[in-house]
């Protein structure tokens, strides 16, 4: 018997443009898990996060988003730990950067760790980054063994060389089609990777019309299904990349 998760990733642009927009597209993907980029960092707008979680049905701990706007909410179908953000080094006077992390389960499943990144502008620092996301993930003892996800927006297509450091030690989770601008997508920048050990199920395609993703933000959301083991360990299959 297995459960089903949905892991989603959105870049909000600091919900400057429409939030009900934002949060419609949002509850009509329907996330278990929603890893954020870009969420607003200002030290009044905690309030404005709350009200987007409650409009999406979601859970936020607001805990996250004070390094460098990286963030996750979730869903009531899972238990979650509270995410924390691992602080990633810049250049001088770079924009801060950052990855969020928590532990989420079907209850009676196993913990999957998930991960919400932001990568640089600088292709330098986005390999960087990515190196040191996986390095410092394999070196948690809790996390080590363990099945995870890291999601976000990468800043580079597929040809990247930090896409590539991703890729060669996770599996491309995500469809194969642009993401930005939303208003006329023409860059695959925002993708989802899994750990090899975790079953990718088919992509579900859902309804978002033009007009609703230009309003919400620039970027185009995307999400992945899961199939978990109740019990144990995750389902396990030989499986490509969905999409």
């Amino acid at each position: 018997m297995s459960s089903r998760i949905r892991v989603a990733s959105y870049n909000l642009r600091g919900l400057k443009d429409d939030p009900a927009a934002a949060a419609d597209v949002v509850r009509r993907i329907d996330p278990d898990v929603l890893l954020l980029q870009e969420v607003p960092r200002h030290p009044f707008s905690g309030w404005r996060i709350a009200r987007f979680a409650r409009s999406c049905g979601l859970l936020w701990s607001g805990r996250t988003r004070r390094l460098s706007g990286t963030g996750m909410m979730t869903s009531s179908r899972l238990e979650s730990t509270d995410s924390v953000d691992k602080k990633l080094p810049v250049a001088p006077r770079a924009n801060p950067r950052s990855y969020t992390a928590a532990q989420v389960r079907v209850p009676g499943g196993q913990d999957i760790t998930v991960v919400s990144i932001h990568l640089s502008l600088l292709a330098d620092e986005r390999l960087r980054h990515a190196t040191l996301v996986l390095e410092e993930l394999a070196a948690n003892p809790l996390l080590a063994d363990g099945p995870f996800v890291i999601g976000g927006d990468l800043n580079e297509s597929s040809q990247g060389k930090a896409w590539r450091v991703l890729g060669e030690r996770l599996t491309l989770a995500s469809p194969d089609r642009p993401t930005f601008p939303s208003a006329g997508p023409k860059s695959w920048i925002d993708a989802i990777f899994a750990s090899p050990e975790l079953t990718v199920s088919s992509h579900q395609d859902v309804t978002l019309e033009r007009e609703l993703v230009s309003a919400a933000t620039d970027h185009l959301p995307v999400w992945i299904d899961l199939e978990i083991a109740q019990g144990g360990d995750p389902a396990i299959e030989d499986t490509t990349p969905a999409g």
